[in-house]
């Protein structure tokens, strides 16, 4: 039987690496021995390979328990020997058949609590042959995706959607509560709706994906909320108190003279609801200065007054204006 390999060394990383670390072992040593850039070294092919099975092993989650507990035997396949007999393959070279297999777990006590308990659990389940239980696996998630409208989404609502699980013919509806402040692309897990288990394993998770419909007029940055207000060029000069909407109703704003165009005052508190925090964002009003689209005599003449008495020059701070 050949030495067993140490996938975590051959991708020179350490047992508690991450899932990312892996990844990017992986890429640096896959681009250092491929084929295509040894073409006439054949330890680079070798190397290639090795990689490649060491990565398909511990990037997967589940592989990656079984490695870790049983090492390469818990990652190997079976398949049909040469006359036919079940074979379990692991490894390089390592292979056992399914009535030696038996005759191994017999040696260590058939029944009770002689039996070696490592071999029970872990040929049991990959054998899955008669008289013996497959180890228990959890259900698969079941993922669904609801259109919420933008109020809903801020205050929080209860909606109603209809589950479909082919495997086993469930038809269900469900009542999922919508937390205030949810996001575009937030999924709300339901807990234990997902597919069913197999070997009496619990069932998946089922995680509704939020689409959120934009709103006619406020705009959405987290939990800070935007609105454009247009103010006449004498409320912007002089100051004016303005009503303006809020998601909760509408309130009277001051309005400072000289507020030039452009200018964000913030309503404090006035935004969205930050889930898990006893608080909320921010409403910012942007104020955008518009001109009349028409001009009676009068308000011409006296325009034109203003002009000829206003010294001031906007542009002379612009950096194309400074020496």
């Amino acid at each position: 039987m050949s030495k067993q390999r140490d996938y975590y060394e051959t991708l020179g990383v350490k047992r508690s690496a991450s899932q990312e670390e892996i990844k990017r072992a992986y890429r640096i040593l896959a681009k250092k021995y491929h084929p295509d850039r040894n073409p006439d070294d054949p330890s680079a092919e070798r190397k290639f390979k090795d990689v490649q099975q060491a990565y398909g092993v511990l990037s997967s989650p589940d592989k990656r328990a079984q490695y870790d507990r049983f090492g390469e035997a818990g990652v190997g396949q079976w398949t049909a020997g040469q006359r036919g007999q079940k074979v379990y393959e692991w490894g390089a070279n390592s292979s056992i058949n399914l009535d030696d297999l038996e005759d191994l777990m017999s040696a260590f006590g058939g029944s009770g609590s002689r039996r070696a308990s490592v071999f029970d659990q872990f040929f049991s389940g990959l054998r899955g042959g008669p008289g013996r239980a497959a180890a228990p696996q959890r259900g698969a998630d079941e993922t669904g995706r609801i259109s919420l409208s933008f109020d809903q989404a801020i205050h929080g609502a209860v909606v109603t959607v209809q589950l479909r699980l082919k495997d086993d013919g469930r038809d269900e509806t469900l009542e999922v509560k919508i937390p205030a402040g949810v996001q575009d692309g937030q999924k709300i897990r339901v807990s234990g709706r997902g597919h069913p288990g197999r070997g009496g394993g619990p069932p998946g998770d089922f995680y509704l994906v939020c689409s959120i419909q934009p709103h006619p007029y406020f705009r959405r940055d987290g939990a800070d909320l935007y609105v454009d207000i247009p103010v006449t060029v004498v409320e912007a000069s002089l100051g004016a108190k303005i009503e303006v909407p809020a998601i909760d109703g509408h309130l009277t704003l001051t309005l400072p003279p000289g507020t030039p165009s452009g200018a964000k005052l913030r309503l404090k508190g006035r935004g969205v609801s930050k889930p898990g925090r006893d608080e909320r964002g921010d409403q910012y009003v942007v104020i955008k200065i518009v001109p009349p689209e028409q001009l009676t005599e009068e308000q011409r003449r006296l325009f034109e007054q203003l002009h000829e008495r206003d010294q001031s020059d906007p542009r002379s701070k612009c950096a194309w204006n400074k020496g």
